[in-house]
């Protein structure tokens, strides 16, 4: 590739594809802990403890990589992208700035309290610790999404002199899209936990541990996505009307939708064919596409021959369906496991391997919706503002190239050693094979929690 702003593109996308797997994990895992944390206190079952201790070093392993991801991504803003911050650097530094220093700073001074305080402070603090770790992740993801939000709808500001300048704090905070996209990300992010935590707990099941600990988590990981995936449908079905009024070129994107047209079809299959502006071998259910998007079976829908500015149209096609795939393979599975601990206490052996199949489709939804949101706003890096070529730096092709090759390498090795070093802590976790696992532990039984846990769930 000799063409420098595609590789721009590509080496951002591959660092804040490898950044964003592990917020989206820690996010929600830290109100996953403080829930382990809160029901110890509660009911003094031990269970709930030794949930919390397995997955407190999840939480830590994957701050940790987030934390260096992060900061590798932010150089990027300075290397690739300097008319960025020289553009909007006026909105975007502040946000930034925020993030670190009402989250930041709260989750890692905290941080060290949830890992090394067992018995060092009162059982009262390191609560406390937990709840102001918990807080700090989503204070994060607030202050992160308000500036990526702010970037696909813009508000509260004026350009002079070819400079965006702040006139609104608050239209700058709340804008159009943030409501939506913010809540459609934290309820992405407790969807990636929730199957980190079943999948992680059916692999220890499997492996015949069967221990209060392993049953606490495995019931709370299915509950919780049974619950999250169906409220998480509703608000993407609000998240896309949104989207339809403000930016509505990407959503004819996500539909591959070429012509405006009245009663539009929904394209479930087709490879959309840029040099045609059409789908080949495409499958079509009538007027579905306008009934979702508009409420209205005949309304209006534009197409992408509408718009002088469209983005790339395949890879938000095939990204925005895997997306919704992948989430109504989540909403069967979770359901289904869900019924089965409620009916029996446990689930079958062909459920759990599934969940742990499972384990990482979080991850796989999280990047598909990310690359609708950010390849569906091309060629705007802030829409109507500034676009990515006019924010690229100068750098020259062959150096980008080998830099994101260097990244490449490195990210690779990085996430086969976090997935291997997970299910390594499994396995290492696993409680001694001293009971017959096939039958369900009484209540004051010493080992796991069949009847007992789910009362306490």
């Amino acid at each position: 590739m000799d063409d420098p702003l595609l590789l721009a593109r590509i080496q951002f996308a591959a660092n804040i594809s490898f950044h964003i797997l592990f917020p989206t994990i820690t996010i929600a895992l830290g109100w996953v802990l403080l829930f382990f944390k809160l029901r110890f206190n509660r009911t003094g079952n031990a269970a709930w403890m030794d949930a919390y201790k397995f997955w407190v070093k999840i939480f830590a392993l994957s701050f940790a990589l987030g934390v260096v991801s992060g900061i590798t991504m932010s150089f990027q803003f300075g290397t690739n992208w300097p008319g960025f911050m020289n553009t909007v650097g006026n909105i975007a530094g502040p946000l930034l700035a925020y993030e670190i220093l009402t989250a930041f700073f709260l989750e890692a001074g905290f941080l060290g309290i949830m890992l090394f305080g067992w018995n060092r402070v009162s059982n009262r603090v390191h609560t406390l610790a937990t709840v102001l770790v918990a807080v700090g992740t989503t204070i994060s993801a607030f202050w992160i999404l308000v500036l990526n939000s702010w970037m696909q709808t813009p508000a509260g500001f004026e350009i002079r002199d070819g400079v965006a300048h702040a006139t609104d704090w608050w239209a700058i905070v709340f804008n159009p899209s943030m409501p939506y996209r913010l809540t459609h990300m934290l309820l992405a992010s407790g969807l990636t936990a929730a199957f980190l935590v079943a999948g992680v707990s059916a692999f220890r099941w499997l492996r015949r541990d069967r221990s209060p600990g392993v049953m606490a988590g495995l019931r709370t990981g299915v509950f919780l996505a049974a619950a999250l995936i169906p409220v998480q449908i509703f608000v993407g079905d609000m998240h896309g009307l949104n989207t339809l009024e403000h930016q509505p070129a990407k959503i004819a994107a996500m539909e591959g939708i070429w012509e405006t047209r009245k009663g539009a079809p929904m394209v479930v299959f087709g490879l959309p064919d840029e040099a045609t502006k059409s789908n080949r071998f495409e499958i079509a259910i009538p007027n579905i596409a306008s009934f979702y998007l508009t409420h209205d079976w005949q309304g209006e829908v534009k197409g992408l021959n509408s718009f002088e500015h469209r983005p790339p149209v395949a890879p938000v096609f095939f990204a925005f369906r895997t997306m919704v795939g992948i989430g109504l393979l989540m909403l069967a599975t979770s359901w289904l496991a869900a019924w089965q601990l409620r009916r029996s206490g446990e689930v079958h052996r062909h459920v759990a391997w599934v969940l742990v199949a499972m384990t990482f489709a979080g991850w796989i939804a999280t990047l598909s919706g990310w690359y609708v949101t950010e390849i569906g706003r091309q060629p705007w890096l802030v829409t109507g503002v500034l676009t990515a070529k006019q924010a690229a730096s100068s750098v020259a092709a062959p150096m980008i190239a080998s830099t994101l090759i260097g990244y490449l390498l490195v990210y690779a090795g990085l996430l086969a050693a976090y997935i291997a070093t997970i299910f390594y802590l499994a396995r290492k976790s696993a409680a001694p094979a001293d009971h017959n696992p096939a039958e369900p532990v009484r209540a004051g039984g010493a080992t796991a929690a069949g009847e007992a846990v789910a009362a306490a769930l």
